[in-house]
């Protein structure tokens, strides 16, 4: 990547980052409500197994109300940083222990890590996106290297990404280690890309 698209990405990042902070909070309790609804009805939506979520900052939107409606056969799990640079994900429901990491995210206090490939489902968290499935992160790579295995197969963990209307873009650049996105959830739409389709 050049410095002037480094650069480039950056302000998008600042920019986008600022128009979901900018959204009222009846907004945001709304856009928790209808993106539950859209991420349930998903073609690969589990009935069983482990599925990864996030806990929302920065003004994310939220996944609680995802969280309490899965399927009694679902487990969700939030991602704990890895020494090695990749996230694992533990087990996690509420009112269980929770510890800050480094960033100041919460992570599940005792629960023991599993690998990504272990999830059915992925949703992650993200700054902007495109229709095309490309994802805009905080620029620390750390779901682009957790995912990497993904990146040229359409096979579970089915990888979705979260945020709001707000946060679309109509084209963002891909970067070789980018990891296409499955599919794509906002308050107001769902896309799925024709390559990963279920």
């Amino acid at each position: 990547m050049t410095e002037a698209t480094a650069t480039a990405r950056d302000a998008l990042r600042r920019e986008l980052r600022e128009r979901r902070r900018r959204l009222p909070p009846a907004t945001r309790i709304a856009g928790a409500e209808a993106l539950a609804a859209r991420l349930s009805a998903l073609p690969f939506a589990p009935t069983t197994g482990h599925v990864a979520g996030y806990w929302a900052m920065d003004g994310e939107i939220a996944l609680h109300v995802w969280q309490l409606r899965l399927p009694p056969e679902v487990r969700y799990c939030l991602p704990v940083l890895g020494d090695d640079g990749v996230l694992r994900f533990a087990p996690w429901r509420p009112g269980e222990d929770l510890v800050a990491n480094r960033y100041g995210i919460p992570e599940p206090a005792s629960a023991e890590p599993l690998p990504a490939a272990a999830m059915a489902l992925i949703v992650t968290p993200l700054v902007g996106f495109d229709p095309a499935g490309h994802r805009l992160g905080m620029g620390g790579g750390w779901y682009d290297r957790t995912l990497a295995f993904r990146r040229d197969r359409a096979a579970p963990p089915w990888l979705v990404g979260a945020g709001f209307s707000v946060q679309r873009c109509d084209a963002l650049p891909a970067e070789a280690w980018d990891v296409p996105l499955d599919a794509v959830c906002t308050e107001t739409d769902t896309f799925t890309p024709s390559r990963h389709a279920a």
